[in-house]
């Protein structure tokens, strides 16, 4: 939580040249604040988190969590909480005493469709085959912790924070828009407008205190694609007699690993997977058809165009070469977690101020975060709480059975 504050109030203060001269003094201030409330309400905070991850809830089913979240920025007497917001999800708009710009902190909700094993956890989830495995009970709950320290600390806040608390990070159950896409159709960042957006992910790999940071890209782009292969069936002890696409598939899925290896530059990481692989419908049929349906990530902003490009490149001349036809069917899910330079740059100060050397700069993940869909709008700044704990057994990596934080 006082990571969340001090950033704030670092970068609030520091808007303008004439308050940046006093932003040390007040910072002083703020930062024994602070720390004694964010000590008072850390048992209630941990018993949200805790309630949060025995109920859990999939994307945009989070109607106990929203309103457990509604209910509490009511209560610490907001200026304005919105509900249903993209479908599920909760802002809160808390307006300071002193004139100042508007800053957005974004905190996920939804849990994902995994069985939790922890036997010895007294907050275990409830839920059968639902666990929060991705900490989005934690995040919730720092959020709704610095929610209501701004609010006693109203007096002091230079402009206004918006708290948004989104549904479906992990995506859509039934195969729709993820929760961000569907937070931005029902607030498209106005109204009041951000100038940035904050947001953390607890991360296992990291051991407690640690606070990991990326500039520019930190968090792959995520898409998908279906590529068929068309041929023409025919008996399978005479392939000459049709065109058999199983080969070709073989021979696209083997050209397809060329692309990151041979066709993009080395220092532009991209990883195209095939994961699915279709066709047949017995031993002795030469299939008319074969589906691979895959993903492909990358660190490039330009990546999946490039990548697009190159698979149907390789598909219409494969296809060609064998007298076969194809399609591709490319679908860009997820952008990439791009964190403004410059906003990192405002930002390290704070954090380094409340975290000292345990400030640690990280590589880049391939793992994708709709985070970056509200930086395709204005700067963002996603960073990473560590949470790893080894000493207490709590190393298990995120979207499994056994995470912790």
């Amino acid at each position: 939580m006082r990571i969340a504050l001090v950033m704030f109030f670092a970068i609030a203060l520091g808007a303008s040249a004439p308050v940046a001269r006093q932003a040390s003094k007040v910072t002083d201030q703020v930062r024994a604040r602070v720390d004694a409330l964010a000590a008072e309400l850390h048992p209630s905070i941990v018993a949200i988190r805790r309630d949060i991850h025995r109920n859990p809830e999939l994307g945009f089913r989070e109607k106990r969590t929203a309103g457990l979240v509604a209910g509490k920025l009511r209560a610490l007497k907001f200026d304005e909480v919105r509900t249903g917001v993209g479908v599920t999800g909760v802002i809160g708009v808390l307006k300071g005493s002193r004139p100042g710009p508007v800053v957005a902190w974004r905190a996920d909700m939804d849990a994902l469709p995994v069985q939790e094993l922890n036997e010895n956890m007294p907050f275990k989830s409830i839920v059968p085959n639902v666990k929060h495995a991705c900490g989005h009970d934690g995040h919730t709950a720092i959020a709704l912790g610095v929610a209501e320290i701004f609010s006693r600390m109203r007096a002091e806040i230079p402009g206004t924070v918006v708290f948004l608390f989104q549904p479906a990070e992990e995506g859509d159950p039934d195969g729709g828009k993820t929760g961000a896409l569907r937070v931005i159709e029902d607030w498209p960042l106005t109204n009041p407008t951000p100038v940035g957006i904050f947001g953390l992910h607890t991360q296992p790999a990291l051991r407690v205190g640690q606070v990991g940071y990326q500039s520019g890209a930190a968090m792959a782009s995520s898409d998908r694609f279906i590529a068929k292969i068309i041929g023409q069936q025919t008996h399978g002890a005479a392939p000459h007699t049709g065109i058999d696409p199983v080969p070709v598939a073989a021979a696209a899925i083997m050209a397809f690993q060329m692309i990151p290896s041979r066709m993009i530059d080395a220092r532009l990481p991209t990883v195209v997977s095939v994961g699915m692989i279709n066709a047949g419908t017995r031993f002795n049929i030469i299939a008319d058809s074969v589906t691979l349906t895959g993903t492909v990530r990358t660190l490039d902003r330009e990546g999946p165009s490039t990548v697009k490009s190159k698979m149907n490149t390789i598909l219409k001349g494969l296809s060609a070469a064998h007298g076969a036809d194809y399609s591709l069917e490319y679908i860009e899910t997820t952008p990439v977690t791009y964190n403004d330079p410059a906003l990192v740059a405002a930002s390290l100060p704070a954090l380094r101020d409340v975290v000292g050397d345990k400030l640690v700069p990280i590589e880049p993940v391939m793992i994708a975060e709709d985070f970056a869909f509200y930086q395709q709008k204005i700067p963002g700044f996603y960073f990473f709480l560590g949470v790893g704990n080894p000493e207490r057994n709590i190393t298990a990596m995120l979207h499994t059975e056994y995470y912790d934080l």
